[in-house]
C-alpha cells in the first residue's frame, strides 16, 4: 500500500470511491469518445469502433493516473506498476459497462456523429458504467487496493 493512513470508512470511504471513479471515468471518457468519434469519422466497422475506443480509453485512463506519480519523483517503470494496480480492475468495469450499454442500444454503434442516438447512448453510456464501477472502487479502497495504492502521490 502506498500509504500508512488509518482505513476509510462509510462516508469518506464513500466519496473516495466516488472521487476515483470520477478520475477513471474522465480518462476513459476523453478515450471513449475520441475512439467513437474518430472510428465513425473515419467510417470503421463495429469491431474496430470498439477496440479502438477501449484502446484510446485505457491509454488516457492510464496516462492521468500516471501524471501525479510522475510528478510526486516516481521513475516511469514503476508509475505504470502503480497505475495498473491502481486502475485495472476500475477500467476493465467501466470499459466492460460502457461498451455493453452502447451494444444493447439498437443502432447505437451504428449512428453517425451528426445523430442525437451517438452522442445519447455514448453520454448514458458512461453513466450507467460510472454507478457500477463506484462500489467496485469502494470494496478496492476498503481493502487497501484500487485508487489506495495512487492516493499517496495525489498530494
Amino acid at each position: 500500500m502506498a500509504h500508512n493512513s488509518a482505513p476509510l470508512r462509510g462516508r469518506e470511504l464513500t466519496r473516495s470511491a466516488i472521487s476515483a471513479t470520477a478520475h477513471c471515468l474522465t480518462g476513459c471518457a476523453i478515450g471513449e469518445v475520441l475512439g467513437m468519434v474518430l472510428a465513425t469519422w473515419w467510417g470503421l466497422g463495429n469491431a474496430a469502433s470498439i477496440v479502438l475506443a477501449i484502446a484510446l480509453a485505457i491509454l488516457f485512463g492510464y496516462s492521468l493516473t500516471m501524471g501525479p506519480v510522475l510528478r510526486a519523483g516516481v521513475g516511469f517503470r514503476k508509475a505504470i506498476g502503480i497505475a495498473f494496480a491502481a486502475d485495472t480492475l476500475s477500467i476493465t468495469v467501466m470499459e466492460l459497462m460502457d461498451n455493453a450499454f452502447i451494444l444493447a442500444v439498437p443502432g447505437a454503434i451504428a449512428a453517425g456523429l451528426g445523430d442525437a442516438l451517438f452522442w445519447w447512448s455514448l453520454l448514458v453510456s458512461l453513466i450507467v458504467a460510472f454507478v457500477i464501477t463506484v462500489p467496485v472502487n469502494r470494496v478496492l479502497i476498503a481493502r487497501g487496493r484500487g485508487h489506495a495504492v495512487v492516493h499517496a502521490y495525489h498530494h
